[in-house]
């Protein structure tokens, strides 16, 4: 199929950074506007509408509505957006519904969905509601990995994470989900939080287009409280891919960014709501 004169444009809408006029909050949702139709990965926590409106995103016309996974960072804005548009199609796992908390020394927070956007999930239509349990393609060009498998025993979900208050039942984030997009020069990588592990998620992506290359990766990777040895190995892993340049928003964390930054032959930067650029060329092979 050609698609030569397609061109995609990624706008970074919520994040912990902000460029002037957009509003900063822990969270991430990030914008994928195609000829074929416009997709929204996440909604941040409060900040979505507001920042939608700044960047001149016309929320109705936001085709369908991609869930990384459950946590409130990345799904408080769904009950918002659903109001405004409740024709687009919605899809995520099961499991982000489940009650979700983390743990730091003896404090417990949730972090689970809301319950308004629980709600508002739970009363979207069934015919517009996709619950994800194996890769699939969205758009032409665009597909979404569905449960993603943890093989690499050195990635951990990047926090203490539980499904239950007092901390006994781990939570794996089952849920984690990512996107990724063809082009020319190889796949653009869109993760949320990347609790599955960021090499777990490149091998099946990779697994499942069969393209090796990887042009952008764009997203949090949660490796804020990641120790030097899994920062070591993710580099050498990461000399697997031929990777182009690495956006990294959200969770990520700055050491990890800088270390990073010096080890990788890829150009790897700090995200901001605002950052935007164009993918040309969609679905080429």
């Amino acid at each position: 199929m050609n698609t030569a004169n397609e061109v995609c444009k990624l706008t970074v809408v919520v994040d912990n950074q902000a460029a002037e006029g957009l509003t900063a909050e822990h969270g991430y949702a990030l914008h994928i506007a195609t000829p074929r139709g416009n997709l929204l990965l996440d909604t941040g926590q409060k900040t979505l509408m507001k920042n939608l409106a700044t960047l001149r995103v016309d929320p109705g016309k936001i085709d369908k509505l991609v869930l990384s996974h459950g946590h409130y960072d990345h799904s408080g804005g769904i009950a918002d957006l659903l109001e405004v548009n409740s024709g687009m199609e919605l899809y995520l796992h099961s499991a982000a519904f489940e009650p979700r908390y983390v743990r730091d020394g003896e404090e417990t927070e949730s972090v689970r969905m809301p319950l308004p956007d629980m709600n508002a999930v739970m009363r979207h239509k069934d015919e517009k509601t996709h619950w994800l349990t194996k890769p699939m393609e969205l758009l032409p060009g665009l597909g979404v990995t569905g449960p993603i498998p943890r093989k690499n025993g050195f990635e951990d979900t990047g926090g203490e994470f539980y499904l239950d208050p007092e901390g006994t039942d781990v939570d794996t984030i089952k849920d984690d989900i990512a996107l990724w997009l063809k082009t020319p020069e190889g796949l653009v990588v869109c993760i949320g939080c990347c609790h599955s592990g960021l090499i777990n998620t490149l091998d099946h992506i990779v697994a499942a287009t069969g393209e090796r290359r990887i042009r952008t990766i764009i997203g949090g990777m949660h490796l804020l409280h990641a120790t030097r040895e899994r920062l070591e190995k993710t580099v050498a892993e990461l000399q697997r891919f031929a990777i182009g340049n690495i956006i990294a928003c959200h969770c990520s964390g700055e050491k990890a960014v800088e270390f990073l930054a010096s080890e990788l032959e890829a150009e790897v930067v700090a995200g901001y709501a605002g950052l935007s650029f164009d993918v040309e060329e969609l679905g080429q092979q």
